[in-house]
This record gives structure tokens, C-alpha cells and sequence, in this order.
């Protein structure tokens, strides 16, 4: 029997995929959001009741109340579902309740789950068989974080920030690696790996669990699992690891090689031999699928990108605009490597830390991060719902890294004032590079129009 669900915050990424899914198979769904947005818009359109700020009375109707782990208990709507008795779900229950009776994909880790779950959706959509998919990011190949298909597969981005992602039952897992990540929630990193060694251990027997062979980390949890596993990595310790590769700008090519064979020569329409290694658990999951090479190969090669993934937002003869969506020092170290395929004259870095607790958190490990850039700008952290946490804020974070790197060009400003000052000092053959989570993906397409303008 089809429900009325309301989402607080329905204009979220991962919120708004759910919303759409449930939409269209048939479900009322209502929602609030702070502003609107370009997926808010979307959502109205496919028959969303939206509402502009958080009210009790928007939830009036409903069965089912979804909130992400941002709501926090004051939320007047979370307050007043409490009170009315009305079931209330996390996010990822909402997703859980889509995936019955499907065959069930997950990609889970701390770095690269958004790209990989991508990855993997155009595999499955390159071989046709029409699978539905749930991802943290806009897939350009479909326009959308989310589609509802009409095969058994359902692909999913699984988010492990909150713990919500042991709620799947995967038939089929990827995981791309751990890192000290979310201790806001976790508290150490004993409890994250412990996440993890659950969602291991959730993965059907049955099925197969695609992990990095890279990270120490997932070496040590895999033991335990009693299922088939498939290990993929740079090293050639792992079953499916590259040969021969070859960097190219923000593209890539390698053989790839499947227990002492070689499988074939792929060419990967993604920057960095951090996104090979995504691509590796891919190549992996087809071969298990019995999916045809030259599926694998379409799908790697014809990849178009998901949003704030290396992004390219403007590139012509002088000038190169990135976003990228980095917010953790591996991140960031994997995307300014990656870049320096490019040959710019200077990299030209605008980072926006995300999040008090994990500033303060991983502080050593991110001023250690910039050492592949020119000239870096530090802005305001994004609070992310945070409450402000005294002695953490950008400029200290700026002091930090002047500190540490006496040499190098970096400062503080306000987001307002970035785009002035790139544009007093840029030149000709310097590549932008906007980074993290927050709303900075912004100014780059605020650079993307002034060169557009300039051309």
C-alpha cells in the first residue's frame, strides 16, 4: 500500500533522491527545506507538496516522517511528529524499504563512494539492464542522483557518517577504504571500524564484497567475512590490479590485470590513480556480473562525470576552473595529485573547510594537505548545522598552514572577497581549483562566467 512521506530537509542530495524514488512509485511525498534549490524545483514538478521553512503543520497528512542525521530533536516538525506519534525513519530506512526485493549493490568508504556508485550505475545502465540508482551526487549521464529502473538491481551510494548505512542488506558490497572520518558520531576510530566490520558482515554470503587491497585498514576487517571477496588495488598483491598505466590530463589508461591474466586495455575518462582504483572494483563487479567486456570498457570510457567530482567547470587556451568536492586532507592530497596531469603554470587553491568538529579533529592532517599548491585562499568553515567550536575557525586555520608552510602563498578571506582577489592575480595558463563540501562550489561558477564573459 502506497504512504504519505515528509522529508525534513527534502532538499538535500541524498534526501532528494529518495523523495524522487518514492514519487515515483507512487507514494504522496511532502517536504521542507531552508531555500530553495534546483532539486526542490525538480521534486515539485514530479508532484512534491515543497514547503519553504520548518513548520509542525507541514507535516499535516502524513504517514511516514524521514529526517537525515542534520535534523536535529528541536526541528519543530521533528518535534511535532514525536508528539503526534508518527513514525519517523532515518534516511537510509527510507532507502532500505525501496531496495526490498531487489538485488541489492552498495558502495560504501570514507573517499570515493559517490564517483564509484556512479561508475557503477553506468555500467549497469551501458549493459541495459535498467537498474534503479541511488547516488550522493548528480550523475551527468542521467542528470539526476537518482532513477527508477525496471531490472532487479538496485544501486546505492551507502553513506556511513551516521551508522544508518548497516540498515542494507547488500548482495553486493564495494568498499573503497576507511579513514578517521565522522568522529562527531563515532567518538574513535575502534567504533568506525566496527561500523564497517558489521556492514561486512551484511553483505549476503551469497554475493561478493568488492575491498581495496590498499588500505591496511580493510585488509584487517576482511578476515572475519566468511563470503566470497574480491580484492582490487594499485599493488599486484590485489586479485584485479593495473598495468601500464598512463596519466593524461583528467584522463587515464591502464591494462588491467584478474589473477595473473590480463583482462584487457581500459581507458577512464577520470583523473588520478585514486579513481583508477575505482574504477578497478568496477571492472570487478562486472566480471562478476558476467557483464561483457566491452560494456566495461563503454562505461569507463564514455563516463561523463558526476557533479563536483573534478569538475570541470571552464577550460579554454589560458584559463582552467575545477570543483571539486574534497573536504578531507586524503581527499584533497588525491585531487591536487591528480591535477598535476594538467601542467598548470600555478595552481590556484579556494578551500572551504567543512565542519568545527572535523577542523578540529584531523587539524594536523589537513595543513599538511596543500603541498601541491601556488597560491591557496582559506575561507570560513561551513558549519554544516554545526555549533561554532572556540579557537577553530578559518583564520586560525590559515595561521595554522602559514606556519607550517613559511614559503608558500596562502590567506584568509571572506567567501565575498575570493573572487575579486583570484581575478587581480590569476594568469594566463594557472588553473582555479574551488574544494569542499559546503557552498563553494559557488564561486567557481562565479569564475566560469567572468571567463566567459572575458572570451
Amino acid at each position: 500500500m502506497n504512504k504519505s512521506y515528509h522529508f525534513i530537509g527534502i532538499g538535500g542530495i541524498g534526501m532528494s533522491g529518495i523523495a524522487q524514488l518514492l514519487l515515483l512509485g507512487g507514494n504522496r511525498v511532502s517536504g521542507s527545506d531552508l531555500k530553495e534549490n534546483k532539486r526542490t524545483q525538480e521534486l515539485r514538478l514530479l508532484g512534491a507538496d515543497i514547503y519553504l521553512g520548518h513548520n509542525p503543520v507541514n507535516i499535516n497528512g502524513a504517514d511516514v516522517v524521514v529526517y537525515s542525521s542534520a535534523v536535529k530533536e528541536d526541528n519543530p516538525e521533528f518535534k511535532e511528529a514525536k508528539r503526534s506519534g508518527l513514525t519517523l525513519i532515518k534516511r537510509a530506512q527510507a532507502l532500505a524499504e525501496l531496495m526490498v526485493d531487489k538485488t541489492v549493490i552498495t558502495v560504501a568508504g570514507s573517499h570515493g563512494k559517490t564517483t564509484t556508485t556512479s561508475l557503477v550505475s553506468c555500467l549497469l545502465l551501458e549493459a541495459g539492464l535498467s537498474p534503479t540508482v541511488a547516488i550522493g551526487g548528480i550523475l551527468k549521464k542521467i542528470d539526476a542522483n537518482a532513477c527508477m529502473g525496471s531490472g532487479k538491481f538496485f544501486v546505492a551510494e551507502a553513506d556511513e557518517s551516521d551508522g544508518s548505512f548497516l540498515y542494507y542488506k547488500p548482495k553486493y558490497s564495494i568498499i573503497t577504504n576507511i579513514d578517521y572520518e565522522h568522529f562527531d558520531y563515532y567518538k574513535s576510530f575502534d567504533k568506525e571500524l566496527d561500523a564497517f566490520r558489521n556492514f561486512i558482515a551484511a553483505t549476503d554470503r551469497d554475493g561478493c564484497l568488492f575491498c581495496c587491497n590498499d588500505d591496511i585498514n580493510l585488509k584487517g576487517l576482511i578476515k572475519g567475512y566468511g563470503g566470497r571477496v574480491v580484492t582490487f588495488g594499485l599493488n599486484s598483491q590485489a586479485d584485479l590490479y593495473p598495468k601500464d598505466i598512463l596519466l593524461k590530463g583528467l584522463e587515464s589508461e591502464f591494462d588491467c590485470i584478474y589473477k595473473g591474466s590480463l583482462i584487457s586495455h581500459f581507458s577512464l575518462k577520470l583523473g588520478g590513480e585514486h579513481n583508477i582504483s575505482n574504477a578497478l572494483s568496477v571492472i570487478a563487479l562486472g566480471l562478476e556480473l558476467g557483464i561483457g567486456i566491452e560494456f566495461i570498457q563503454s562505461a569507463l570510457s564514455d563516463y561523463k562525470g558526476s557533479a563536483r567530482r573534478l569538475e570541470v567547470k571552464f577550460k579554454d587556451k589560458d584559463y582552467t576552473v575545477l570543483d571539486d568536492y574534497a573536504h578531507h586532507p586524503t581527499e584533497i592530497r588525491a585531487t591536487l595529485k591528480a591535477v598535476l596531469n594538467l601542467s598548470p603554470k600555478r595552481k590556484i587553491v579556494v578551500f572551504q573547510p567543512h565542519r568545527f568538529t572535523r577542523t578540529k579533529l584531523l587539524l594536523e592532517e589537513f595543513i599538511k594537505s596543500f603541498d601541491n599548491a601556488d597560491y591557496l585562499i582559506i575561507t570560513d568553515i561551513y558549519p554544516a548545522g554545526e555549533e561554532s567550536i572556540p579557537g577553530i575557525d578559518g583564520r586560525s586555520f590559515c595561521k595554522k598552514i602559514k606556519e607550517y608552510s613559511k614559503d608558500k602563498e596562502v590567506y584568509f578571506l571572506p567567501k565575498k572577497e575570493i573572487v575579486g582577489r583570484v581575478l587581480e592575480i590569476v594568469k594566463p595558463k594557472d588553473l582555479i581549483i574551488t574544494l569542499g563540501a559546503g557552498d563553494i562550489s559557488r564561486l567557481s561558477d562565479e569564475f566560469a562566467e567572468k571567463f566567459k564573459d572575458k572570451a
